[in-house]
């Protein structure tokens, strides 16, 4: 049975967000404020230990249960010739995570992130978002629910991410529908198109876009109806990262626009996310502006499988290290300014 029964469900459950700690927040300013170095003098990696508290709330942040969750799915929409690889590569890729030869396999230990990738009926694409609905209610509600169970409840951190041939196009028509503009605004080279590859993306985002008129004034229909399995758990995934008090690092451009129809729902469900880069990909600068995300990495990256979000983890435990390891004046005996 579906953790969300129905589309209400969900908009329920954005109406009833958990709010961070304001005191945890505060009490990593106040301790910001003695440690010895100049005020702000680690710029972003000060803010990033009080956005860790707030969401964690505790005063003094930890990542000691660090979590990367990657979800795969297959879209009806490559029929239409948006990608250079075939949608079998997608449980090609899922085997090669299992193996250990990806990159997000390299880059989670690096990071000390717990991976897990968990396939959504990878044999069962999604429809031709140009011909139908990507997927029914129902689908989509089992895609979200099994996103929202995905997450370990107590986790300190967790890293979101996809695999999916075809899922930038995807990303496009569900940004597009969300914030105005067609193909051409929002569908960049995804995995390397040519350019009659692009022109044939852009249109295709246009058709459905046409096609799925009528659904635009509904962020949650939106998703169904471009979207894929994968998106709608990130989606799910997000949503119960904030009921479990739990920071989520975005990856890039796929996985941002799975998450980005809960801010149509309510404008500060994201606030317990930071968006881990900027990618590559054509519409992911547009999307962070429209979301309000100042992405932490500017790295050119545009792999997907939660790689830059994970690759931020080492920065957060930096922060966390400094801020709770570092010698307030008074205890390393240096004198503070006047």
């Amino acid at each position: 049975m579906s953790r969300f029964v129905d589309l209400d469900a969900i908009r329920n459950a954005c109406a009833n967000l958990p709010a961070g700690s304001d005191s945890a927040a505060t009490a990593v300013r106040n301790r910001q404020a003695i440690l010895t170095k100049p005020p702000g003098s680690l710029g972003r990696l000060e803010e990033l230990a009080a956005w860790l508290a707030r969401w964690q709330s505790r005063p003094l942040p930890r990542l000691d249960r660090v979590e990367t969750l990657v979800f795969a799915g297959n879209h009806g929409v490559t029929q239409q010739g948006v990608s250079p690889y075939p949608a079998t590569v997608t449980a090609q890729m899922v085997g090669n995570f299992s193996s250990g030869g990806a990159a997000i396999n390299q880059i989670a230990r690096v990071a000390g992130a717990v991976l897990r990738v968990i396939p959504m009926e990878l044999e069962n694409p999604t429809q031709d978002f140009t011909q139908d609905l990507a997927m029914s209610e129902a689908e989509f509600l089992h895609a979200v629910s099994i996103g929202h169970e995905a997450v370990t409840p107590g986790g300190d951190l967790l890293c979101l991410g996809e695999m999916g041939i075809g899922n930038t196009t995807a990303a496009a028509a569900i940004a597009a529908a969300l914030f105005g503009g067609g193909g051409s605004r929002w569908a960049g080279r995804g995995t390397g198109i040519d350019d009659a590859g692009l022109a044939r993306k852009r249109s295709v985002v246009d058709m459905g876009l046409d096609r799925h008129a009528d659904l635009l004034d509904d962020p949650l229909l939106i998703a169904l109806a471009f979207g894929g399995r994968e998106l709608a758990a990130i989606l799910g995934a997000t949503l119960a990262a904030r009921q479990h008090g739990i920071p989520v690092l975005l990856d890039g451009f796929v996985c941002t626009a799975a998450a980005a129809p809960l801010v149509r729902l309510r404008p500060d469900a994201l606030d317990h996310t930071m968006l881990a880069h900027l990618s590559a990909e054509a519409g992911h600068h547009a999307l962070a502006e429209a979301l309000r995300l100042r992405p932490l990495l500017d790295f050119g990256m545009r792999l997907g499988e939660a790689s830059a979000a994970t690759l931020v983890v080492p920065l957060l435990r930096a922060a966390v290290a400094c801020h709770n390891g570092m010698a307030t004046f008074a205890e390393a005996a240096v004198d503070d300014r006047d």
